[in-house]
């Protein structure tokens, strides 16, 4: 199938492809496309463009029709003007808290919109390079949102929304596919290919190595050891290791896109459900203006990323929620709800490899190229973070990946696993519910056994004082 993607493409672009049966069809329209854009494309409604087409200036009826596709071909359209409202609340003195959740609300329909304007893109440049645009520009409110904390000096909470939405793609996004689609379909067994999925576990998997490396200098320093050696050394690990993940990102595009496509491109299962796959699309904007959108829509998102991570505090102790609950709970349900819900609506129609493309590659797409390029950046304009994210965060990303291995280990679905990657991620969100803590300090090493052996000697102490 790999093979044949290419040329299907170009014929589809030169207009000269004629598919009449109903195999070829499907495979023009899933070929080269990515889980991503299908999944956002569930999201979209279809224009009508009948009323522009009357308007007699060209220029003027090119604007409205690509103002009609960009921001009013989704359903979530609807969300667009909390964009305005964070923008003249900031300025109007609005209280921090609502700009904060009117900027989360802005952020749904952004992301959604990027996702189309990326797949618009690929009609012209090609699946191979549409598909290398989307994997970078897949995440980009996550990218955007960490370099704007660090740039505030925020390390915590760009720690914290990373992890964050991993653990939503992993947990919540792949368990509630799973259970939808398994309540959806009862009387029939749900499957899926595992070969996609064990190469996101190989590589989440390694990346969970390198959290936990530089976690663990704490725990085998001995008492002479010096915190600000234990610091050092994790932080050099860190980058260290931040190079390789980023290094094996590029090795997974590369396997992605290239030498092993056929495994990562979006396969058609069989449809009984009959919607309307035989329908051929084509690009509704020019390649320049999307570009113009692309950049635009990327600045509006930058800009709320900058209240959401100004407000996040304020928002914090206005509604009694601790930071690392707001960061790693409410910012990935939010951001990502578009691409959450189409790889929900596709496990209904039992597409489970789309469901699991979105899931797992956009969690691999977090832990392997955002984290990494979150330290580098941070290298660079001299702030020292580690992949050190503690013991507590650490544990739950480790035990979120040995969980989701186990459920699909058989390449076989059924509610019951679903349910339970639901249940494992509201324990978590629990388990930062009621953690009032006070806010870790970035690149502060819990010595391990040093401060037990601390701990330990000053209750000895007291004891044999008194």
């Amino acid at each position: 199938m790999a093979g044949i993607v290419p040329e299907q493409w170009s014929a589809a672009e030169n207009g000269n492809a004629t598919m009449t049966a109903k195999g070829s069809s499907r495979e023009l329209r899933y070929g080269g496309r990515t889980a991503h854009s299908m999944s956002s494309s569930s999201l979209r409604k279809k224009s009508d463009l009948r009323v522009i087409q009357k308007v007699p200036y060209k220029g003027l009826k090119d604007f409205l029709s690509n103002l009609q596709e960009v921001i009013l071909g989704t359903k979530l359209a609807i969300l667009f003007p909390a964009i305005p409202a964070a923008i003249i609340g900031t300025y109007c003195g609005f209280s921090q808290p609502w700009i904060f959740g009117l900027s989360l609300l802005g952020l749904t329909p952004l992301a959604e919109r990027v996702s189309f304007l990326t797949e618009q893109l690929a009609f012209y440049t090609g699946p191979t390079l549409g598909g290398l645009l989307n994997a970078t520009c897949g995440n980009a409110t996550e990218l955007i949102i960490a370099i704007l904390a660090l740039t505030n000096h925020k390390v915590a909470v760009v720690k914290y929304s990373l992890l964050g939405s991993i653990l939503s793609n992993l947990l919540l996004v792949l368990g509630t596919s799973l259970f939808c689609g398994g309540i959806k379909n009862l009387q029939r067994e749900q499957r899926f290919d595992r070969k996609q999925a064990d190469v996101n576990f190989f590589l989440l998997l390694m990346g969970l190595l390198c959290h936990l490396l530089p976690m663990l200098f704490g725990y085998v320093a001995t008492g002479e050891t010096s915190a600000d050696l234990i610091a050092d050394m994790s932080l050099n690990l860190s980058r260290a290791s931040s190079i390789v993940m980023l290094i094996s990102y590029i090795a997974y595009l590369v396997f992605q896109l290239f030498t092993h496509r056929q495994l990562f491109d979006a396969q058609d299962q069989d449809d009984a459900y009959n919607d309307d796959v035989t329908e051929e699309e084509t690009a509704v904007i020019g390649f320049w203006s999307g570009f113009v959108w692309l950049v635009g829509m990327t600045l509006v998102i930058a800009l709320l990323s900058e209240y959401v991570v100004a407000t996040i505090e304020d928002a914090s102790e206005s509604w009694g929620l601790s930071v690392s609950f707001i960061s790693i709970i409410l910012l990935p349900i939010v951001g990502n709800a578009a691409e959450h819900a189409g790889a929900i609506i596709f496990a209904f129609k039992n597409k489970l490899d789309i469901s699991l493309g979105v899931a797992l590659g956009s969690a691999t797409q977090i832990g392997l190229f955002v984290v990494p390029l979150t330290i580098i950046v941070a290298w660079i304009i001299g702030i020292n973070m580690d992949l050190n994210f503690n013991l507590l965060e650490t544990g739950s990303l480790a035990l979120s990946i040995i969980i989701t291995a186990f459920t699909l280990q058989d390449g076989t679905s059924h509610y019951m696993k679903g349910l339970v990657l639901l249940l494992c991620y509201i324990i978590i969100a629990i388990c930062f519910f009621v953690d009032k803590l006070p806010q870790k300090q970035p690149n502060v090493i819990h010595l391990g056994h040093q401060v037990m052996n601390n701990v330990a000697a000053a209750v000895g102490e007291g004891v044999f004082s008194s």
